[in-house]
């Protein structure tokens, strides 16, 4: 999610700005001002520099309980960030995937991948309300949520693709794949360099806010984006990099102060509530930056184009109408490629639209499933 990726980083740095302004308010006001009055040299202090410093440090540590509210409307209920029994499997050139598993009936097995810079506990809502119809698996890409990746070279869309690879392979089932934004074009990555695991161990597609091609190309103010690809984007992943622990620190400083909200903020609709951008907020900021900075740049050089069109197996590709990240238009151009294939878009839905409208997501995603079940393409008959 790049546009949002910098967007956060200009946000920490301002978030970075009040703390350090608070705290120079706070020094120059102990400091105060030596004057010479007739009695002697006095120290004079201006009370408004302590006042503003107590308000900028209060806002840089508790700000997110203020700007939470104001972005996001009142939570119908719960949206939990929860764990359940899941395993660690070693896969891949030594990475090492957390899985879980729940659910189970008749038919293929959903295998759930996130998008870039989340985990798997974003699925949440689906998985609850699907697992007595399937049994579900899900899993953290590697290097966010609790997986590991085999070092540099372990992120990147090739990587991720072995990856799920292993685990498609482990099931012992069929199994429907799913996807949202960078899990969908793990996907398709997989197509491109597994095509033997179509139609006979993957019987379907789901594509979610997703590309075909390096998203910079696809998302709002392309042509600006990709001018700034090498002279400013690229140094400013590996800067990223190199400075993960400051990084790392500075997100976690703006998480407080709610302006990793703001930034996360640009991901959702109009529909979205608290406890949605909360998650997505300390998702981000939980996972490293670095990582998180790899991955971009993994995708700048990426291309899956065509993949699934020389596969033809059920497809289904979801996009939202006002997706910043992935527009629209992306999704029906695969949809376009795949014979066969359904393209749906949600009104009013942006990036995260699975989760600010996941009654409608998980609707169909049921309803492609169900229909698997008298395909004779699934079904072998």
């Amino acid at each position: 999610m790049v546009p949002i990726f910098v967007f956060a980083i200009l946000l920490n740095l301002a978030s970075l700005a009040i703390l350090g302004t608070g705290a120079w308010l706070g020094w120059s006001w102990y400091a105060g001002d030596l004057v010479q009055t007739p009695t002697g040299v006095e120290r004079i202090r201006e009370d408004w520099r302590l006042w503003a410093s107590l308000g900028l440090l209060a806002f840089s540590v508790f700000g997110r309980a203020l700007v939470l509210p104001l972005l996001a409307r009142r939570d119908a209920g719960p949206v939990p960030d929860l764990r359940r029994e899941g395993v660690n499997l070693p896969v891949v050139d030594g990475a090492s995937l957390y899985v879980e598993k729940i659910g189970s009936g008749p038919g293929p097995m959903l295998l759930f991948t996130h998008g870039w810079g989340l985990d798997s506990t974003v699925w949440n809502d689906a998985r609850q309300a699907l697992k007595n119809e399937h049994a579900i698996l899900s899993w953290d890409l590697p290097g966010l949520g609790r997986s590991k990746s085999a070092g540099p070279q372990g992120v990147s869309l090739e990587a991720f693709a072995a990856n799920l690879r292993h685990l498609v392979l482990g099931t012992g089932r069929p199994v429907i794949l799913i996807g949202h934004s960078i899990g969908g074009m793990t996907i398709q990555t997989l197509a491109r360099d597994h095509p033997e695991l179509f139609g006979r161990e993957v019987v379907g597609v789901v594509l979610l806010n997703t590309t075909d091609i390096n998203p910079l190309r696809t998302m709002i103010w392309s042509p600006l984006f990709q001018a700034l690809r090498i002279p400013v984007l690229i140094p400013l992943m590996w800067l990223v990099i190199v400075l993960e622990p400051l990084a790392w620190l500075s997100a976690w400083q703006s998480y407080l102060s709610g302006m990793a909200h703001l930034a996360q903020r640009m991901g959702f609709g109009p529909e979205v509530t608290r406890a949605q951008l909360d998650l997505v907020a300390r998702l981000a900021t939980r996972n490293r930056p670095g990582v998180q900075a790899r991955g971009n740049l993994a995708m700048f050089e990426w291309d899956a184009r065509d993949a699934l069109s020389r596969l033809p197996i059920p497809t289904l590709v979801i996009g939202g109408q006002r997706d910043i990240v992935t527009k629209p238009e992306a999704g029906r151009c695969i949809a376009a490629s795949v014979p066969g294939a359904r393209f749906e878009e949600v009104r009013k839905a942006n990036h995260m639209g699975f989760l600010e409208q996941g009654d409608i997501y998980t609707s169909e995603i049921r309803r492609f499933a169900q229909s698997l079940r008298s395909d004779p393409r699934v079904t072998g008959s």
